[in-house]
């Protein structure tokens, strides 16, 4: 099982577009092949992001979200260390920091800020959902 941190887009995607082109990454937590890791800030970003208006969910409805997502989760509750190299967007930081702090194999988003600085570090990777799906395939569950 690989624990990875996914960024608020890629969070709601999957769990917003049961038929969308990333529901095969809620598949993954639900199958055990991924743990997601949330930390106070990245999951409060979620919630905010749900509430959306665009999105017209209810608080039923964010609930049952939610529990699409936690039982799979994985809570970081240490405090998150400030990672190098920094993110150009404040708000993308700590993600980077939760991947950084928590020790994770990847970070997945899509958001060019966080790509930008995939080959200034080892680890965590910093991956696009597309070589994220790869890069599940190419490693075997533990």
């Amino acid at each position: 099982m690989s624990r990875v941190v996914l960024d608020t887009n890629v969070l709601v995607s999957a769990l917003l577009f049961e038929g969308g082109r990333l529901a095969w990454i809620r598949q993954s937590w639900q199958s055990g092949r991924i743990t997601p890791v949330l930390a106070e800030p990245t999951a409060r970003e979620l919630l905010r992001v749900l509430a959306y208006s665009k999105f017209q969910l209810k608080p039923a409805e964010i609930e049952r979200l939610l529990a699409e997502l936690l039982p799979w989760s994985e809570t970081w509750r240490q405090p998150l260390e400030a990672s190098e190299p920094r993110c150009r967007d404040r708000k993308d930081q700590v993600f980077l920091d939760l991947a950084v702090s928590a020790s994770v194999e990847v970070l997945v988003s899509g958001d060019a800020d966080l790509l930008s600085l995939q080959d200034q570090l080892k680890l965590p990777a910093i991956l696009d959902p597309a070589r994220f799906r790869v890069w599940l395939q190419q490693h075997p569950l533990a």
